[in-house]
């Protein structure tokens, strides 16, 4: 079996015409604004593991899911918990068709509705997405000394002609040159060994940021890649792409939140790398996000 390519890509996106039937932004290409950054810098967790058929290594990462690798859903409930971070149901189910709006974009399937015009996708059966228990996904956002090492990680959005922030390891300075988002190459526990480019592939990343809801900004968040990645907006799930797979995307229109406007929201990222391969992270957003939160971690900052 070839190796599952690991292409995150997280895009907040700010949509043009066209794009999910919205209006052009405020602040894009025709707007000047002197308020608007050039770059955004969020800071977030990464955590390395060790696979599990290491010593001290997790059971979770390089484990095939019962029916398979692919797209899962349903891991993860729909609100995260006292401390902020996602809660595995111990179910949950794979993916088939996916579900889409009316503009053909992959939407979570927590967020179907009808009466948008949505398209909804079909299961291929029951199945946890190669997570043990409970205790086990529990250590994948949590610093534990027996299983992880964890660190700060800055992640740069810059800004695009269309008002867009991206950040893109294939374009970026650092990760282009390692071919891949690797950012705990000979760091931490090392990198992993065996078959395959020699990177450290078993990891978490872990991002709490707040925006700004504007409800004329056509505001949204499209995330592209693998493996797990959850998001959520103001504590509740809005994409839901769990699972060892390939590259896949989906997109959260905010409108459709019930936000109110001006008000400030919570963003919460969690991904995992767990699977040799290759490494691609995409951030695309018209949000000012701001980071928040940022716990202690067991290895110095650079």
């Amino acid at each position: 079996m070839k190796p599952i390519t690991t292409c995150i890509t997280i895009t907040t996106a700010i949509l043009t015409a066209g794009t999910l039937g919205m209006a052009p932004l405020p602040g894009g290409p025709d707007v000047v604004q002197d308020d608007v950054p050039d770059s955004l810098v969020l800071t977030g967790v990464v955590r390395d593991f060790k696979e599990r058929t290491v010593e001290n290594g997790h059971p979770d990462f390089e484990r095939r899911p019962d029916r398979g690798f692919g797209h899962y859903v349903g891991n993860v409930a729909d609100a995260l918990d006292s401390e902020g971070k996602p809660v595995f149901t111990g179910n949950g189910f794979k993916v088939g068709e996916q579900w889409k709006d009316a503009s053909g974009e992959n939407i979570c399937w927590r967020l179907f509705d009808s009466s948008e015009g949505d398209t909804a996708g079909t299961s291929r059966g029951n199945d946890r997405g190669g997570i043990e228990d409970e205790d086990s996904f529990r250590l994948w956002f949590r610093d534990d000394p027996r299983v992880n090492k964890s660190r700060l990680l800055d992640v740069s959005l810059k800004r695009q002609p269309d008002g867009s922030y991206v950040f893109d390891s294939n374009q970026d300075e650092i990760y282009s040159e390692r071919d891949g988002f690797f950012p705990v190459d000979h760091q931490l526990y090392g990198n992993s060994g065996g078959n395959g480019p020699d990177h450290n592939y078993h990891f978490t990343f872990e991002l709490h940021t707040e925006f700004t809801y504007d409800e004329d900004g056509a505001q949204a968040f499209t995330f592209r890649g693998d493996d797990d990645v959850w998001v959520f907006i103001d504590g509740r799930l809005v994409i839901d792409l769990g699972g060892v797979h390939g590259a896949l995307e989906q997109t959260v229109d905010l409108d459709r939140l019930s936000l109110e406007n001006g008000e400030d929201y919570a963003l919460s990222f969690f991904f995992a790398e767990r699977h040799r391969a290759q490494s691609n992270f995409r951030i695309t957003t018209n949000l000012k996000l701001e980071t928040i939160n940022l716990p202690t971690v067991t290895a110095a900052y650079d």
